[in-house]
This record gives structure tokens, sequence and C-alpha cells, in this order.
């Protein structure tokens, strides 16, 4: 979901919008990936068994939690070190990363913020705006991959590097952006871009789970996500000033520039605290992998390059399918469409035989699979994005056309949703400190409001109506979504050991970045299904003949006057298309519900687990 608070996921729920014919990727509000639970927290090995029945795996004692006094010798290098830079930690380091981390967070913000407020605009100036969908669905794809790599680098290299790995992939795809003169080079920048924000944003949050207790942690994850309280009110503003003054092309080079220098400083004082951990014994020296190719070899195997080929390959295949139909003449007859839906089902089935059965190191913790709570927190999580993205999508496109508002309201107003949800995710941070049974609160809280403000719009984002009960119904639905996006990756937490949280979330950040991707490609087949056969139908003959233009293009449409034949039937059509998808959307959530009802009830105000919190 749009607020990365990623997804809503942490990561907050980022807002991506994937239109293949309203260039239209600002359609979402984005948000914090870090609140969308696109986030990993701690180190461990993503293929260590663990068993739902297990006395090591849930440790729920009516005890506070419990640190450890010494280095785990028998976790992966990047672990160790993370444990040991917490003896190491002065007060005034560990307040000054914090510092350092809520200005990454403001100006990951910002940046991201107008990245997809600015989307529409860069595809506009190549006139490909068919093509636009499928950038969100291959970046969604990769990003939601890249996690679990991202969590071995982590693991074995360490905090530090794998954070300025992520840095440079978010400034490669900022510079790519502002040289890119194609949709197709649209496409890559963006990729190297999800990715290293995805990447920065998965860094702190893993930070915060290094350095917090589990009582505690939501609260800190809430904070982490606090910045949206800012940047929501300005990066529209500043969306239009590039518009009007610079271009996109300079605004996207000052970004590239502004996120090194930003990020700098916490890439070296992690590499400083590892430095002083090692220099009083707590770490000791990497051992030899051989030669250059017993290394190759090694980290090939550890890092199951396989099976990521077989998914990633697997999951483009498919998803593409319901994206690029429409430009075959036999559209779902067609062979290519036959052929990339059944290889990438078979790749994909491949893909869970190769992790079951054959992968010497695998990323899915299949034993934990056996525990109900895990099982069901993923389902809810991937119902939860698959729905957002589903109703979405369109979101900041229609408030510029059927409801005429400027780009700084269009971004308030689609907004408001990472302002609610970092709100009372701050609230409710602090009543798990007190009141720690997060089931109940996401059973009669999150999951119905949530429900209520998306079913309200049905009847509400129509023409004629004024745009103030869309504000209200975006009210309800972050109220919602901001306890379900904290819930999501507290109640793994919760029931696993710390060096399984980064599997178990790299996994829930996959299925999260697949559900909106399979989201948004609902979202794009229904909007191609529907949308041009209602446009066609109710536009008037004298603008028969620019229908094309119409249909693919987002400010030719916003330029017809309101009230006049043309601007009503193109509302009109608006209204009717998304009336269907608030519906799927509506429907998709209510399996949020049934999820819930499952879990285990945890108390993690009273319960005891292993961990290096400092706070």
């Amino acid at each position: 979901m749009g607020f990365s608070f990623r997804g809503l996921t942490t990561q907050a729920l980022v807002s991506k919008n994937t239109t293949t014919t309203n260039k239209n990727n600002a359609d979402i509000a984005d948000v914090p990936a870090s609140v969308q639970g696109h986030t990993s927290l701690d180190a461990g090995r993503p293929d260590e068994k663990l068993g739902a029945n297990r006395s090591s795996t849930a440790s729920v004692d009516s005890a506070s939690d419990e640190e450890f006094t010494k280095v785990d010798e028998s976790a992966p290098r990047g672990v160790q070190h993370a444990q040991a830079m917490t003896f190491v930690w002065s007060k005034r380091d560990l307040i000054l990363a914090y510092i350092i981390i809520w200005l990454i967070a403001f100006v990951n913000a910002f940046v991201s913020g107008s990245y997809w407020a600015l989307t529409p605009y860069v595809t506009s100036s190549f006139q490909e705006h068919s093509l636009t969908a499928l950038t969100t669905v291959v970046s969604s794809l990769i990003a939601g991959l890249w996690k679990l790599p991202y969590v071995k680098i982590m693991n074995i290299w360490g905090r530090p590097r794998a954070l300025a790995v992520g840095v440079a992939s978010y400034t490669l795809g900022l510079v790519m952006t502002a040289g890119c003169n194609s949709v197709q080079a649209y496409c890559a920048a963006q990729v190297f871009w999800y990715v290293g924000y995805l990447s920065v944003d998965f860094s702190i949050t893993v930070f915060v789970a290094d350095t917090t207790k589990l009582k505690n942690r939501g609260f800190f994850i809430a904070f982490v996500a606090s910045p949206w309280l800012v940047t929501t009110w300005i990066y529209g503003y500043a969306v239009q000033s590039i518009l009007d003054g610079m271009g996109w092309r300079w605004g996207f080079g000052i970004f590239s520039i502004v996120i090194p220098l930003v990020c700098a400083p916490l890439i070296a004082l992690l590499y400083l605290n590892e430095r002083k951990a090692y220099k009083q014994g707590f770490i000791q020296p990497n051992p030899s992998r051989g030669t250059f190719a017993q290394t190759a070899y090694h980290y090939a195997k550890d890092f199951d390059v396989f099976g990521l080929l077989l998914l990633a390959t697997g999951l483009a295949l498919f998803l593409l399918t319901f994206n690029i139909y429409t430009y075959q003449a036999d559209l779902w007859r067609s062979p290519l469409i036959i052929c990339f839906f059944i290889f990438g089902g078979l790749l994909i089935i491949a893909f869970g035989v190769w992790e079951a059965k054959f992968a010497p190191v695998t990323f899915v913790p299949w034993d934990l699979l056996k525990n109900r709570t895990v099982i069901f927190t993923y389902t809810m999580a991937g119902a939860l994005y698959i729905g957002w993205y589903i109703w979405n999508n369109y979101f900041y496109s229609l408030l510029i056309v059927v409801f005429n508002q400027s780009v700084p309201h269009a971004t308030y107003i689609a907004n408001i949703y990472t302002m609610g949800a970092c709100f009372i995710s701050l609230v409710y941070g602090l009543c798990l400190r007190y009141y720690g049974h997060l089931k109940w609160y996401s059973l009669f809280w999150g999951v119905p409001l949530t429900m209520l403000g998306v079913g309200l719009m049905i009847i509400f984002r129509q023409p004629d109506v004024d745009v103030g009960y869309v504000a209200m119904c975006m009210v309800f639905i972050s109220f919602g979504g901001g306890v379900l996006v904290i819930s999501e990756q507290t109640t793994l937490m919760a029931v696993s050991k710390q060096q399984d949280f980064p599997a178990l979330l790299a996994v829930e950040s996959l299925i999260i970045n697949i559900g909106g991707a399979v989201g948004s490609t609902i979202a794009s087949a229904m909007w191609q299904g529907i949308f041009p056969v209602r446009l066609l139908q109710n536009l008037p003959a004298s603008a028969q003949g620019d229908f094309a233009e119409i249909y693919g293009d987002l400010t030719v449409q916003s330029s017809y006057p309101m009230g006049s034949p043309t601007r009503d039937a193109i509302n009109l059509s608006y209204g009717q298309t998304q009336r269907y998808m608030l519906i799927t959307a509506t429907c998709v959530y209510s399996l949020c519900l049934f999820s819930v009802a499952l879990w285990q009830d945890v108390d993690v105000k009273n319960m005891k687990q292993r961990t290096f919190g400092l706070l």
C-alpha cells in the first residue's frame, strides 16, 4: 500500500501507479516502505528451519526481555558484527544514529513522493503511455525478489556494506531517470531506484530492530515513518515548482546528489562502531573461502541464485501476460500470451519444488509454515496489498480529472492515508507497550475500518460527489491500515527467534511486492478492459476522433473544461470503471478479516524474547 505506510509495508505504503494507458504512476500516494512490511529486522539464517512447536521459536514468558551477554558465534558473520556493535555503541552515538536515521527517512519520503508524482509527466514526454504499467510491475517484482539476497548481504557482509550497496543503487537509479529518453530506459531506471529506495528503508528498519526490544519495536518503526507527517505537505509544491521551473530532469539530478550526502554519515557511523567492536575483540577475522572460483561458488549457493532465477522468471512471465495481452492481435488466444502464462506458472511451481526438496541453502523457512500465525500473517499481508493496489492505482488521476484538483491538492488528498497511518501507528506503538494483545486491535479496529473506507468509496468516488466524502473514506482507511502494517511485522517477530526475523520478513516483503504486482496487474487489466469501452460509449460524436489521445493522456483528459460534454463523458467513464475496481478490492479485503481471526493471541508486552535491544 502506499505508505512503503511498504508497502500502506512498511514499505509506508509505497504508491505506484501501473497504468498501461494513463501514465499514472503517481496514482497512489507513496508511503514509507518501512511501515509497509517491507522490512527485515535482524540477522539470521533464512534457511534455518523452525517448527511451530519448537520451544525456541517463540519465547513467550511473562518476564521482561532478556539480553544476550555474548556474540552468537554460530550466527552468520554480518549478524555477529551487528551483535558485537551493540556492546560498543555509546549513548551519544546511538542518539546521533537515530537523528541521522530520521533525516534519511525524511529525505526518502520526500524523494519517493516526488518521484511518483513526477512519473506521469516523465512518461507523457515520451508519448508511450501504454508501457507505463509494465514499469511498476517489473520494478515491484525485482524489488521484492531483491530483499531475499539483500538479507544475505546484510547477514554475510554486514549492515554498513549492505547499506552502501542500497545507496549506490538508489543514486544510480536517480541518475538514470534524469537522463532517460524512452519509457524502456525509464523502466530500467525505476528498477534501480526502487531497489535502492527499499534497500535503504530496509536497512533502517533492521537497525531499529537491532537496537530495540520487542515491546518498543512497534513505536520505533512508527517513529521511522513519522517524516511522512511533514513531507506529505511539501513535496506536492516541490513537484509543481520543478515542473514550472527547472524541469523533471534537473529535479531527479538534484535528488541524486542529496541521497548519498544524507546517507553517508550513517554508513560511516556503522563502519566506525564495527571497527571499534573489532578492536575490542568482539569480532574475529573473516575466514578464507579459498580461491576466487571457490568463493564465487560458495556465494552462489548461499544466495540460491538458481532458485531466484526460477522465481523471477516465472513471476515476470506470468504477470506480464495481464499487461501485454492487449497488444496481441488474438488477445488471450495469442500463442505468446499462452506460452507466457503456462511457462510462468510452471516456473513458479518449479521454484517451490526446488526450495522444498533440492536447494542446498533455501530462502524460505518452510518449517515455519507449520505455524498458523505465520501462514495467516502472510495471507493477510498479501490480501491487504492486492486490495490496495487494485483501488488506489488510479486514485491520483481520479483526483486530477474527476474532482478537478490541482497537483498539490491531489497529493494532499492522496496522502491522507500516509498522514493518518503514520499518526495512528505512533499511538498504536504506545498502546502495544502497555497492552500487547495486537490481534484484537487488528481484528476489531484495523480490518473493519479499512473495509468500511473502501466500501464507502464505491458510492462516493463518482462524478458530482463532493471530494470531502472521499477524504473521509481515506481517513477510515488510514486509521485501519496504520494498525495493520505495524501488526503484520510485530506478529511475525513475536512468534519467532531473533535470528529468524530476516527470513520471515524477507518472505513477507516478497509476498507484499508480489501482492502489489498482482493488484497492479488486476487494476491494469480492469482499466484496459473497462475504461476504453466505457469511454468510447460515453464520448460525444464530436470527440470520437480524439479517443486514442484522450484514453492515453492524463493531461489531455484534464484539459477539457468541467461541465463540457467531453469532460462529463470522461468523468463518467472514470466513475463506472472505479466502481468495479472498488468492489473487487472490498471482496479481497474480506480475506484479511479471516486471516487475522486465525492469528495466535500473543502478548508482546509480557513476552520474553532473547534480543540485543538497547531501547
